[in-house]
């Protein structure tokens, strides 16, 4: 293959700031769907030499299999309509790895007729890189801004968001939808007692007992604020929502996390609101969630540790 093939001249000067440059030019006869052409930068590049770079297929089989297909049919609608285009894909090393490929094609008529293809190969492998680990960075951010900080549970904008969804979901398929609300009784005189960080130690472990608790996989148990905690239970009813409320409140108590400034118990105790509904359109979830916090205070003023419902 030589290079004054593609440009029809016998000057060097075009070879060497073609082979010379980072850039891996290249040509393709349309109709033979052949390479007439290759930068020997390919090689240093991907490993294969190139004058293993023959035939189209050649570029086909050394394309990543999940990228094979969409670059492809692109390249060849875009260049059958004449149309300059560039595609990214991964393209593999003659050692087996994969690095990421930006093509950069210009088509060439001749008579109104496509009669080759010429372009440029660029490695944008640390760019895909760098973008890959600021998406990563943007997903871990975004999950931190759905986390509470002190416990590692969902935070109040996650619940917001998962009640909202669930909400809607409910409605649409007719399923009932359960809420349980959850206040530590006393816990303003046990951070007097104890003191702050003690309180936040036992924020801590009381999420880390809901979150133990086997659930299914869109239940969401988050810190609703302070003291008060929240279980979004989609698609569970009246009977099933009581009983795990139930659980809960039991299974704090039997931590026995001490608490001597309580006026109902030597043992750290949990207040607890539930309801179902089967919302219709006419429903409002604020008005939903509103109920549920009445029901948890109303369990407050029944005495506390216990679990006040419809």
């Amino acid at each position: 293959m030589k290079t004054d093939d593609v440009f029809e001249s016998n000057d060097d000067v075009y070879k060497t700031l073609l082979e010379s440059t980072k850039a891996i030019p290249w040509k393709i006869d349309w109709n033979s769907m052949t390479f007439s052409y290759i930068g020997p930068q390919i090689e240093t590049l991907l490993g294969w030499s190139a004058s293993s770079w023959v035939s189209v297929d050649d570029w086909v089989s050394r394309m990543h299999p999940d990228d094979r297909e969409r670059v492809v049919n692109f390249c060849v609608a875009q260049s059958q309509a004449g149309v300059d285009h560039e595609a990214d894909y991964r393209a593999m090393t003659k050692a087996g790895d994969y690095i990421w490929i930006r093509d950069v094609v210009h088509v060439i008529r001749k008579d109104g007729e496509v009669e080759s293809l010429v372009g440029f190969m660029f490695d944008i492998n640390e760019r895909k890189r760098n973008e890959q680990e600021l998406i990563s960075l943007h997903q871990k951010l975004e999950q931190l801004s759905y986390q509470d900080g002190l416990t590692g549970i969902a935070n109040r904008r996650m619940f917001d968001t998962c009640l909202e969804r669930e909400w809607a979901a409910a409605q649409r398929h007719y399923q009932p939808l359960s809420l349980i609300l959850l206040d530590i009784d006393y816990f303003k005189q046990y951070n007097d007692c104890y003191g702050h960080l003690q309180g936040d130690e036992c924020l801590k472990t009381i999420a880390s007992l809901l979150s133990s608790t086997k659930t299914r996989p869109r239940d969401v148990k988050a810190r609703f604020g302070g003291e008060e905690f929240a279980i979004i239970l989609p698609d569970t009813d009246e009977h099933a929502a009581q009983t795990l409320a139930e659980r809960y409140r039991n299974l704090i108590l039997e931590q026995k996390i001490p608490h001597a400034s309580s006026d109902i118990s030597a043992f750290v105790t949990v207040s607890v609101g539930v309801s179902t509904i089967i919302p219709t359109r006419q429903d409002q979830a604020y008005q939903f969630l509103n109920k549920v916090d009445k029901l948890l205070y109303k369990a407050k003023n029944k005495g506390r540790n216990t679990i006040a419902i419809d």
